[in-house]
């Protein structure tokens, strides 16, 4: 294989890894709607605090009474501690509020999370301190 061949395979690998990369994290505007602020009360089923973004799930029950799984994207883990939260500062089964931004496809129960307020009162800032502009 000549250093020609080799050069555009090189060239390929990184536009498909750079790709694959921008396809993985999105701008806010993109994914969730800065109009539509939402607080939905729950008890927390599963955290990921993982890269790009700390993700937070819980169990809602609707107005029918039927319990309905949410998804809150958080911060990158690494802010969070940053911002001084520790692993732990919130438990699978503590009730909570989760306060943010719901997903612009609403098919998804998905929103942006900026704050979870335990059952006690304690609030932790978890994303955006603004809806950013859109």
């Amino acid at each position: 294989m000549g250093r020609k061949s080799v050069g555009v395979l090189a060239a390929c690998g990184i536009v498909l890894a750079a790709a694959s990369s921008a396809r993985v994290h999105h701008s806010f505007a993109a994914a969730f709607d800065a109009s539509h602020p939402v607080a939905i009360d729950g008890v927390v089923t599963q955290i990921r605090l993982e890269n790009p973004h700390a993700w937070f799930f819980i169990d809602a029950t609707d107005a029918t009474g039927a319990v309905e799984r949410w998804g809150f994207e958080g911060g990158t883990p690494t802010s969070l501690v940053r911002s001084g939260l520790k692993p732990g500062f919130i438990k699978v089964g503590d009730r909570v509020t989760m306060k943010g931004w719901r997903a612009r496809d609403l098919s998804q129960n998905a929103a942006a999370v900026r704050e979870i307020v335990l059952a006690d009162g304690r609030a932790f800032a978890v994303g955006p301190t603004l809806a950013p502009a859109r």
